[in-house]
């Protein structure tokens, strides 16, 4: 396939117009969102999504996400409750979506054939552009390879599905750099499926009970049936095997300064996820900061490019400073722990 590549911005409206004509005729375009650069086609189009998970290499049971541009997802869902018109009224748009009862317009290959759909509205310009001037919602995940490290720029996207999808436009980094925050909302109850940009704290400050679904805080059941994209499969994945070390900071770089050595000895190169704070205190091995621990949200943005270089270099072993699970530290955790398939050494 001939995939054409567009840098663009808000303003490219003659090649953003071109890329929904894609989209209005069942092609693929790879776009930019505020979390993660998307992998977009006709949410209303069984056939046009099937190519989604074509492209990917995406699990069916993986289900896709519904992005809109206006408030009115009423066609897409059975019912709105009181408590998921409160999250779109303070944080739409933005990187938060909500897991609602589905409507029959949205096919089930959508959904991984269960009755609920994610949909949630973008705050990039050029996604929100794209979709309003294709007329129809755009289900999309990440735009890269599955398992990968979600891309969160173009580069990225062109590394992965360059010659799978139709078109590729973008530009920027993404701003924040992880997937949206996914929370289900049934009746009044809300549960984070996802941890985001958008944390628990922040929910509960516009007066929500929320609680967060156990298969965040632990390796879920293989057996699980995902409710939300990201919730089952190894994710984020970098080429190299990787271990989180957490603990105290002084005996966690101890410890990767003892696994350097022993890996040097056997001709090994090893990766060091490092932070600013401790960058210098290594002895050897390739040495990446994704930033300062007093600012997460560098960190959220610097994650999946950093895991990106690793593959770049070529390391045979990644070891990574693990983080505290609260705030946006969850959402962090959350994506290491699936790049690292769960490999944890708490000291």
């Amino acid at each position: 396939m001939n995939t054409k590549v567009y840098y663009v911005d808000e303003h490219s409206d003659e090649k953003i117009k071109e890329a929904a004509e894609v989209i209005k005729k069942g092609g693929l375009v790879v776009f930019p969102t505020e979390t993660v650069y998307g992998l977009g086609a006709n949410a209303l189009s069984e056939e046009a999504c099937r190519k989604i998970f074509e492209a990917k290499g995406r699990p069916q049971d993986n289900p896709l996400i519904v992005h809109v541009a206006d408030f009115d997802i009423s066609e897409y869902t059975e019912y709105i409750s009181e408590n998921a018109k409160k999250i779109m009224e303070n944080f739409w748009p933005g990187p938060i979506t909500i897991v609602l009862k589905k409507s029959t317009k949205i096919p089930m290959l959508v959904t991984a054939n269960l009755d609920s759909v994610a949909i949630r509205m973008p705050s990039n310009k050029v996604a929100r552009k794209l979709i309003e001037y294709a007329g129809v919602p755009i289900a999309a995940p990440s735009a890269n390879i599955s398992g990968r490290p979600s891309p969160t720029t173009i580069e990225h996207t062109i590394d992965d599905l360059m010659g799978k999808v139709d078109m590729i436009i973008g530009g920027d980094k993404c701003e924040f750099g992880l997937e949206s925050t996914v929370v289900e909302v049934l009746d009044e109850k809300v549960t984070i499926l996802r941890p985001g940009a958008i944390t628990k704290d922040m929910l509960e400050e516009i007066g929500l009970k929320v609680d967060i679904d156990p298969t965040i805080l632990k390796k879920p059941d293989e057996n699980l049936k995902p409710k939300s994209p990201g919730m089952k499969y190894r994710h984020y994945a970098p080429k190299a095997e990787m271990t989180i070390v957490t603990g105290r900071i002084e005996r966690a770089v101890d410890y990767i300064n003892m696994k350097i050595d022993e890996m040097k000895s056997k001709g090994k190169l090893v990766g060091v996820l490092a932070t600013d704070e401790t960058k210098d205190l290594y002895k050897g091995g390739y040495i990446i900061s994704v930033g300062s621990r007093k600012k997460l949200g560098l960190i959220a943005a610097n994650l999946f490019d950093t895991l990106r270089e690793f593959d770049k270099i070529d390391v045979d072993y990644i070891y990574a400073e693990g983080f505290e699970e609260d705030g946006l530290g969850l959402a962090i955790m959350n994506r290491m722990k699936k790049a690292a398939s769960y490999n944890v050494i708490n000291l």
